[in-house]
């Protein structure tokens, strides 16, 4: 039902845009977020954008370089990441949350997308 696309390659410094796609159900009602999960490390929080777009939270590694973004009459949510950093590299997912309001526990949300990678090169 989520479906994440965009990931790649990409050198140190650069940019990437993260896609997330909803079908068979509308989220619009409900927050989404990102998350990411490196080899080895457990699946962390990057970012979380409430129902409205009104409202955005980011993990403090990613403030100011990462922006989400919604767009609810298309259903699609989306991760603009510029300046990248090797430490940036993960499979990234989209998740829907089970509230309205932003959210950073991997257990507020219930649909998970199937990742993409994000490979950062130094």
């Amino acid at each position: 039902q989520l479906q994440a696309s965009g990931g790649g390659l990409v050198q140190a410094g650069g940019s990437l845009r993260l896609s997330c796609a909803a079908s068979g159900r509308t989220f619009s009602s409900y927050a989404m977020g990102w998350f990411r999960q490196a080899p080895g490390k457990e699946r962390e929080f990057v970012a979380s954008i409430n129902w409205s777009s009104g409202s955005t939270f980011y993990v403090g590694s990613v403030k100011g370089r990462f922006t989400i973004s919604r767009d609810n009459a298309k259903n699609t949510v989306t991760l603009q990441m510029n300046s990248l950093k090797p430490e940036d590299t993960a499979v990234y997912y989209c998740a829907a949350s089970t509230q309205r309001y932003t959210a950073r526990l991997t257990s507020n949300y219930a649909y998970w997308g199937q990742g993409t990678q994000v490979t950062v090169s130094s």
